[in-house]
């Protein structure tokens, strides 16, 4: 058996990696089948540097996944056709590593070694690109982008441990499937996604699905950024970290939040999230205006809010790609499970969108689509709409009141609006004068008091409709209705 790391002039520019240890990990699981249950988590064919160990343990993970034993007379049938391993022994390489193996109590350290390898072979090539791209000096590819697209990679490589993507079969996307319907299950067939913590919403979602883009929309002064601020509150409170066999986090409910507040400070959004804890209003939080009881009320929420897996960027006027750098950033240092940008309106794409400002929309939508299939995780993206509602009888939001609304519509998974008619009936007041219609008013008014409604305006993996849910507006805070029946909700 070779060393691939034994260094030479012949060798030392090669790529590392050591075929012992490709060779022990396999001899283990031909020994004992029981030894790719430790590793096949985070262990893949392509890991290894030898095309021939790659059939191999593909074999292996194909016999030992459907419940068939995989030794040297069963994988011969299924590595017959190739040449390679005719070349190397056939049968009698198979045979021989199964004999060999030093030990299968050491198999999860022989294949830590071929992973580690791998992901050293992949630095190799994204050191090699950076550099050639670097020295190529080319006026039209900008240094920044680069820097960009490197630690997009670079990202990639850390996350998954291969160096770039491809195709992957049916089978393996189906596991994914059943795995996702089966967490589920195991919320009492619930939530597949990240929860919102508003019940009727989370029925109506099935909760924030991994790759989703979520648009939330409203005209100002709807409510759309306490929503968004309750809902990451809502996921970060619920985050419970489970470690799984390859060492890894994985969250078991509720998520790791990343906030971009294109807008607020952190310091205000803090604000408003205190206030929703302590039931005090923040402008009274602002000014001072509080007691010893309404102190001890503050200090109690933060102290419970300490600890909070939520992280606030308040950089203003980032691009699409500076977001995405950062999220990446976040997500390899604390991970992450949520995703929110308030608001959408207030990035900026690539300078090659020009004056148009329809295309740089869209680059913008595109690229927190692409963010969001790269991180697997949703992405709620805040939108402002246009002034044409404001024209109608009906306020209602409705998609093509969405700015930009091609590519945004287009590109969303899920389109959210917040509507409260409490804000536009104060607006409309008739005279006192005037009994009767005051008098209706006030009724409408009353009947309209703390009641908000989630229009879901498109939903790719369920079904539109407008959700009731309770709004304080002294303290910016959605919850769930009492009584939910009472204010009916309907399927469009």
């Amino acid at each position: 058996m070779a060393d691939g790391n034994i260094k030479d002039p012949a060798t030392e520019k090669k790529d590392p990696f050591n075929i012992d240890a490709e060779q022990a990990i396999l001899g283990a699981i031909l020994f004992d089948n029981e030894v790719y249950y430790r590793v096949q988590s985070f262990l893949k064919p392509e890991h290894f540097y030898d095309p021939v160990h790659q059939h191999i343990y593909s074999a292996c993970e194909k016999l030992v996944g459907s419940g068939r034993t995989a030794s040297p007379v069963t994988l011969s049938t299924y590595l017959a056709d190739i040449p390679a391993l005719k070349d190397i022994g056939g049968d009698q390489y198979l045979t021989n590593l199964a004999m060999n193996v030093p030990s299968t109590a050491g198999a999860s350290d022989y294949a830590r070694v071929v992973f580690d390898l791998s992901v050293q072979r992949g630095l190799v090539r994204l050191g090699s690109d950076i550099v050639m791209r670097a020295r190529s000096s080319s006026l039209d590819d900008d240094p920044q982008q680069q820097v960009e697209d490197a630690e997009a990679e670079l990202y990639q490589l850390a996350e998954t441990g291969k160096y770039g993507g491809g195709f992957q079969s049916f089978e393996t996307a189906l596991a994914g499937a059943i795995e996702t319907a089966n967490a589920a299950f195991q919320r009492g067939g619930g939530l597949a996604g990240v929860a919102t913590g508003l019940n009727d919403l989370d029925r109506k979602l099935g909760g924030m699905h991994p790759s989703d883009l979520i648009i939330l929309a409203g005209r100002p002064s709807m409510g759309k950024t306490a929503l968004a601020t309750n809902i990451a509150v809502n996921a970060a409170r619920a985050y419970t970290p489970v470690r799984q066999a390859d060492g890894s986090i994985k969250a078991d409910d509720g998520a790791v939040v990343g906030l971009f507040s294109l807008e607020m400070s952190a310091e205000q959004l803090a604000g408003r999230i205190l206030a929703e804890f302590s039931g005090i209003p923040s402008d009274r939080i602002r000014r001072g205006d509080i007691n010893q009881s309404d102190f001890e009320r503050i200090y109690e929420a933060a102290q419970t809010l300490n600890d909070l897996p939520l992280y606030i960027d308040d950089t203003g006027g980032l691009s699409i790609a500076q977001l995405a750098a950062r999220a990446r950033r976040l997500k390899r240092q604390y991970g992450l499970g949520l995703l929110v940008v308030d608001y959408l309106q207030l990035l900026s794409g690539s300078k090659r969108a020009g004056d148009n400002r329809v295309q740089e929309v869209t680059e913008i939508t595109v690229g927190l689509k692409a963010l969001a299939k790269e991180l697997d995780v949703p992405i709620i993206a805040l939108s402002q709409l246009s002034r044409q509602v404001e024209q109608r009888d009906d306020k209602r939001p409705q998609l093509a009141d969405l700015r930009e609304s091609g590519s945004i519509e287009q590109d969303a998974d899920v389109v959210m609006f917040v509507y409260r008619e409490e804000y536009y009936l104060r607006r409309e007041e008739p005279k006192e004068t005037d009994i009767e219609k005051h008098s209706e008013w006030i009724a409408r008014c009353e009947e309209a008091h703390g009641i908000a409604e989630v229009v879901i305006g498109k939903q790719r993996h369920g079904p539109i409709g407008i959700v009731k849910m309770a709004f304080d507006e002294t303290i910016t805070k959605f919850s769930n209705l009492a009584n939910p029946e009472r204010y009916g909700g309907s399927d469009f």
